[in-house]
């Protein structure tokens, strides 16, 4: 049997969801080789080392989770020299990387001419990547997250092109235009024409969120990296049973983190979200983050069931005490990750 490189597998930034918060607890659960924060938005100023601060906590770490994996800070607007200021800000605070965002679909930044917006015109995308590698010292990473267009997938290799020729040294994409939002499916067959025109390591996204799709979609698009979103989110330990895959070829199920070892996970999620967010954010946010796991474990049905109504707290952090309380009882000696 010929050999498959292992995956690359990178932690997609989700704005609202996927935040410093999650990437704390995911890469508890290990697999994830690298993340990316939320885009940080740049609108003509250079930004206050506070902003940075508080997408990207991990520079007070080397740009590291307290797990240890490297966090890339990322950067949307269309300016050129707002960009390479912030770009280079971020630089000196010890970012592991800076990565810009072409992908985002949201209209009110498009419609300001960010994100997607500005897949309509490749030549801009060169002029803010070649001003940001310019900007940053040599041996820090500029790499750029695109989808297949925004209305027309045809336009996806010049974008792609653009990036490269501006000095991008990778390039993630979301395999849907900025119209198709995020129903599904994701075509990931359209990524191989541009991994197989471009120098540089192209990396796959969208619609990851079991093993098989991991699988399939390396096949359709030639990608050995991929990165997982709201698949990881759902399925803490999607990366760790996409590794165990492969390392059988893809002849096992894979490995599977259980919800007892999620469960201290939740408790940690609990503590960082008390610790960090607004007293209105924070029920709202655990209810979040129950609601997907919904989709992988029948066992949050039920915590989603019981939390659901709860506003207070202190109840809701004496519910999670009984939680793990019940969970340890009844498997104690889980496998997977430790809290």
């Amino acid at each position: 049997m010929v050999a498959v490189p292992a995956p690359t597998l990178l932690l997609a930034p989700m704005e609202g969801l996927l935040d410093f918060v999650l990437r704390d607890v995911l890469t508890r659960v290990g697999g994830v080789d690298r993340c990316v924060c939320e885009f940080i938005r740049v609108t003509g100023m250079l930004l206050p080392d506070k902003v940075f601060y508080r997408f990207i906590p991990e520079l007070r770490n080397g740009s590291r989770t307290l797990a240890g994996v490297p966090v890339r800070a990322q950067l949307l607007g269309s300016d050129p020299p707002s960009m390479a200021d912030n770009a280079a800000r971020l630089a000196e605070l010890g970012a592991e990387g800076i990565d810009l965002n072409f992908g985002c679909p949201a209209r009110t930044v498009n419609r300001h001419g960010g994100g997607a917006a500005l897949l309509r015109e490749p030549e801009r995308i060169a002029a803010v990547v070649a001003a940001v590698r310019g900007a940053v010292p040599a041996h820090l990473p500029v790499s750029a997250k695109m989808r297949l267009g925004y209305d027309d997938p045809g336009s996806a290799l010049e974008c792609a092109l653009a990036m490269q020729d501006g000095g991008a040294c990778e390039v993630v994409v979301h395999a849907r235009t900025k119209a198709d939002g995020y129903r599904p499916p994701a075509y990931w067959e359209r990524i191989a024409p541009l991994r197989e025109a471009l120098r540089v390591p192209v990396v796959a996204n969208g619609e990851i969120w079991s093993v098989q799709d991991a699988q399939r979609c390396r096949e359709l698009s030639g990608c050995d990296a991929l990165m997982l979103g709201r698949g990881m989110v759902a399925d803490p330990g999607l990366a760790l049973a996409i590794r165990a895959a492969d390392a059988w070829q893809g002849r096992g199920a894979g490995a599977e983190v259980p919800w007892p070892a999620l469960v201290p996970q939740l408790t940690r999620f609990w503590q960082l979200v008390c610790e960090d967010l607004d007293p209105p954010q924070r029920a709202g946010r655990l209810k979040q983050w129950l609601n997907l796991l919904r989709r992988r474990h029948p066992q949050a049905q039920a915590a989603f069931d019981q939390v659901r109504v709860m506003t207070d707290q202190r109840a809701i952090t004496l519910w999670l005490q009984q939680l793990v309380a019940a969970s340890t009882a009844a498997d104690p000696a889980p496998a997977g990750p430790a809290a």
